[in-house]
């Protein structure tokens, strides 16, 4: 049986070329959190959010999110990718805003727990040691859950397929509610010994044999 999904890129040759690919996405994601995070707080010299560190942090997190998910989409994964992109994008997210409560929870630590405030403890704290746990976090978690395209079989993936299955297409419904009635149809038809006619496909047509 082959493998599929993240599992079976593992064993096919394409985990390497795979984690380069995620590296350079990654960078792109850096570079965005980081960007953002220094310019909300810090541009010139107190940015609109200077005062609110965990503010900046969220705001900065989601713009990595959306460069890091259309890079993991379409460059990263795109061999196990999804069918379902915005199911795929509910995951990515899920994980992302854990991956994002990691790098807050180690600056709330320093900046309010040990005091550190200053620009560069901020930063350690924030953009070193927590994106670096919430990266190794999202890598693992990217590949088990969200980018496979058959799904895992995990709670993650089933809450993302949840609306899919109660979101049946009207086409679909629309036939099973004829099929229904044509039946109903044929029901009547054989209690009164006529044969059902081939164009019942509504109650006024079956009512016709009835009579």
């Amino acid at each position: 049986m082959k493998p599929s999904g993240a599992q079976g890129s593992m064993s096919d040759g394409t985990l390497l070329p795979q984690l380069i690919r995620f590296g350079v996405v990654g960078a792109a994601g850096f570079v965005a959190d980081v960007g953002g995070f220094n310019l909300l707080r810090f541009a010139g010299g107190e940015g609109p959010l200077y005062a609110y560190p965990l503010s900046a942090k969220v705001a900065s997190g989601v713009l990595a999110t959306v460069v890091a998910w259309l890079g993991n989409r379409y460059w990263t994964f795109r061999d196990t990718r999804r069918a379902k992109a915005h199911q795929e994008f509910l995951l990515f997210a899920v994980v992302a805003g854990l991956g994002t409560l990691i790098a807050m929870l180690c600056l709330w630590v320093s900046h309010y727990v040990l005091g550190l405030t200053s620009a560069l403890a901020d930063n350690i704290a924030a953009n070193v040691v927590g994106l670096g746990l919430a990266l190794v976090f999202r890598f693992w978690a990217y590949r088990r859950h969200v980018f496979s395209s058959d799904g895992d079989g995990s709670a993650l993936s089933e809450v993302a397929e949840h609306g899919h299955h109660h979101d049946a297409p009207a086409g679909a419904a629309d036939t099973g509610a004829a099929e229904r009635v044509a039946d109903r149809a044929a029901d009547r038809a054989a209690d009164t010994g006529a044969a059902p006619s081939p164009l019942a496909d509504g109650p006024e047509h079956g009512s016709h044999h009835v009579r």
